[in-house]
Parts: C-alpha cells; structure tokens; sequence
C-alpha cells in the first residue's frame, strides 16, 4: 500500500466505518478555522469578533 494523502486516507476511513455525519461536522470545523485567520488578518476583525 502506497502512501496515500490526509483526506483520502480520511475518507475512506469514513466510507469504511459508515461515519458519515463526520463529514458536516469537520466541514464546520474547516469554515470557522478559515473565518478565524480571515479575522485575524483583515480590517473587518472588529465586526466578526462578536459573532464568537
């Protein structure tokens, strides 16, 4: 077996053990993680604070 990457590896974790409501969950994980460093870099960060 070859080395494969995080999200194949992940998804067939997932495809394997029928975990299918993890998908939504690290999706939402991913948009805040991507709102939290567009926060940190961006003249809007006062605005987006309250949301948290």
């Amino acid at each position: 077996m070859g080395r494969q990457s995080l999200f194949r590896e992940f998804f067939t974790f997932i495809r394997q053990e029928k975990k299918w409501w993890m998908i939504p969950l690290i999706v939402v994980l991913l948009l805040v993680g991507g709102l939290i460093i567009f926060a940190q870099s961006s003249a809007l960060a006062p605005f987006i604070y309250p949301l948290f």
